[in-house]
């Protein structure tokens, strides 16, 4: 099936897939990985490594088509955490692997902030002002952040990771 017909999927599916997606993908890469509840703030999925050490949250958003940017909401611009993550998941097609983008949640917080910022400042096609709104947008173009499993620091010591998560209280 073809991103096109992706489309008639509701919101609510291409969501609760992209978590999937995310789980299973954890899982296949050797970590444990736990959906959360729906009410749970601002993660969806939580993962941990084999021996429990190093745990994150991961806020994942999915789109359906191949561009990459998705949509957010204001609340990110501050909601941040060394340990929270966000899995930005394409879904191309039923039959083709989505492709995963991992970015640190400061990452996140710091590139809508500027991002919308300037948005605000440029004015619109008849000259006037824009006004605000809680919609943020995420855009990796370069695809900077795609298959970057390794910033999770789920995998061992990642000396060159600058956002490896902190250990849990107690252990090495």
């Amino acid at each position: 099936m073809a991103a096109e017909e992706l489309q008639g999927l509701s919101s609510i599916l291409v969501g609760v897939s992209g978590e999937y997606f995310v789980a299973a993908e954890l899982s296949r890469r050797g970590h444990v990985a736990s959906i959360t509840l729906r009410n749970t703030r601002g993660m969806d999925v939580i993962a941990t490594n084999t021996d429990a050490s190093v745990s994150v949250g991961i806020q994942v958003k999915t789109n359906r088509h191949s561009k990459k940017d998705w949509m957010l909401n204001d609340k990110c611009e501050t909601y941040h955490s060394p340990n929270l993550f966000y899995v930005f998941v394409n879904l191309v097609g039923l039959t083709d692997r989505p492709c995963f983008h991992i970015v640190p949640s400061i990452v996140v917080a710091e590139r809508i902030t500027k991002s919308h910022r300037a948005w605000l400042a440029s004015p619109k096609r008849d000259g006037g002002d824009r006004k605000n709104t809680s919609l943020r947008r995420f855009k990796d173009p370069d695809s900077e952040y795609l298959d970057r499993w390794d910033l999770l620091g789920l995998d061992g010591p990642q000396s060159n990771n600058p956002f490896k998560p902190k250990p849990l209280r107690g252990s090495a």
